[in-house]
């Protein structure tokens, strides 16, 4: 038996400025959604385009405050080719709220709180 990483759900406040960040941030495009037929959510699976593993938005219409995200010890880590123009783009984002430079990476919020690494290619 074989299991593969399929997708990561993250819950969102605000569904049209979460998919604007992820596109921005990391370049992740729409590849399909689900609207539940009394609009109480929509989901949305998102991916890079050159793998297979995708992270899925779910938006709940009930839900009215921000979500607790715990200690906040969980993260997704994300590879760039170039990572000083990552760096630079987030930067200018004003999305970085954690640097490690001894180890050469460093991490972005997204517009929910959830914590997203950033890991250079070696």
């Amino acid at each position: 038996m074989k299991f593969t990483i399929d997708h990561f759900n993250i819950n969102v406040l605000d569904l049209d400025k979460s998919l604007a960040f992820y596109n921005k941030a990391l370049g992740l495009e729409e590849i399909r959604r689900k609207e539940a037929e009394d609009g109480s959510y929509i989901i949305i699976f998102l991916g890079d385009g050159t793998t297979r593993n995708k992270i899925e938005l779910t938006w709940l219409k009930e839900m009215d405050r921000p979500y607790d995200l715990g200690d906040e010890e969980f993260h997704i880590a994300f590879k760039t080719s170039d990572f000083d123009a990552a760096y630079k783009l987030h930067k200018e984002m004003d999305c970085i709220c954690y640097e490690n430079k001894d180890m050469g990476i460093y991490f972005i919020n997204d517009p929910d709180g959830y914590w997203l690494e950033i890991v250079p290619i070696r």
